[in-house]
């Protein structure tokens, strides 16, 4: 591989992803917008509302089984009453990089699917008080994938490549070339759009959970949900392996055969309702 992209160049060029001719300008309009320190519901939801393709797509997205709330939400209001702030605020990022996802890796956008519906089931399971942002942290922890293909198209390709060649994971295959790992790159990338702590470390730290301080559960909960999507083979993520399981999440997550069985069950239900729709 060539020289390794150093990590100021590579922070540079993510953080001013907005300014690339690739990005669409649906995904630049949100961005610009999440990058306001102080938004409001009323600001979100009449941005949402004045765009008619918008308001679909999260209106699909919260009421597919994927998500949680079949069929019960039939406003961006609403949904915008009933999810809070912040997990529309990822929804929306979501829906704007469903095509980039599509573009970058076959399966990527029904593997980041599946990772949210098992996030939100275990984080049910867990009782957490808010299991739809853990379902956004789900759904977002490979963004920086997408931001390195767009930021990098050729030596991304070149990973994929390496990955495949070499029989790593991509997050391994990712190091050789980059001065930081796809993890590391989404992390830059919620913190600039001013996302809750729990969300920027469940996505820099989801392959590395040991390293999360302020939010261990949230991110124990994403590591587990992307490694059970996938064992069950749902989209693709760059790689075909299933990497072990960290073993002081595992004991912290502490789900027994019960729990693990319901939540392999819910994702299958969820990924056959996707693939219906």
């Amino acid at each position: 591989m060539a020289d390794i992209i150093d990590l100021q160049t590579l922070r540079r060029r993510v953080e001013s992803i907005n300014a690339l001719p690739t990005v669409p300008g649906t995904f630049r309009q949100i961005s610009a917008m999440l990058e306001k320190p102080r938004i409001t519901l009323d600001e979100l939801g009449r941005f949402v509302s004045s765009d008619p393709a918008l308001t679909v797509k999260i209106l699909k997205m919260v009421n597919s089984a994927a998500y949680g709330f079949p069929g019960r939400i039939s406003s961006v209001s609403h949904a915008i009453m009933l999810l809070g702030l912040n997990v529309i605020k990822g929804l929306l990022l979501g829906v704007s990089v469903f095509e980039l996802m599509q573009k970058s890796m076959a399966g990527l956008w029904e593997h980041s699917l599946g990772c949210a519906c098992s996030a939100r089931l275990i984080a049910q399971k867990k009782n957490l008080k808010e299991p739809e942002e853990t379902s956004v942290c789900g759904l977002l922890h490979d963004i920086g994938k997408v931001v390195l293909m767009l930021g990098f198209p050729r030596e991304f390709e070149k990973v994929v490549a390496e990955a495949e060649a070499t029989g790593v994971t991509l997050y391994e295959a990712e190091k050789k070339c980059f001065a930081a790992t796809h993890a590391e790159v989404g992390c830059w990338l919620a913190q600039k759009w001013h996302f809750p702590l729990n969300l920027v470390e469940a996505i820099g730290y989801h392959h590395t959970p040991q390293l999360s301080r302020q939010s261990p559960m949230e991110t124990a909960i994403v590591h587990v949900a992307d490694i059970m999507v996938r064992i069950k083979g749902v989209g693709f993520a760059g790689d075909p392996f299933v990497p072990a399981v960290h073993p002081a999440t595992w004991e912290m997550l502490n789900l027994s055969e019960g729990d693990l069985r319901d939540i392999f069950a819910g994702l299958e239900e969820a990924s056959a309702s996707t693939e219906e729709t």
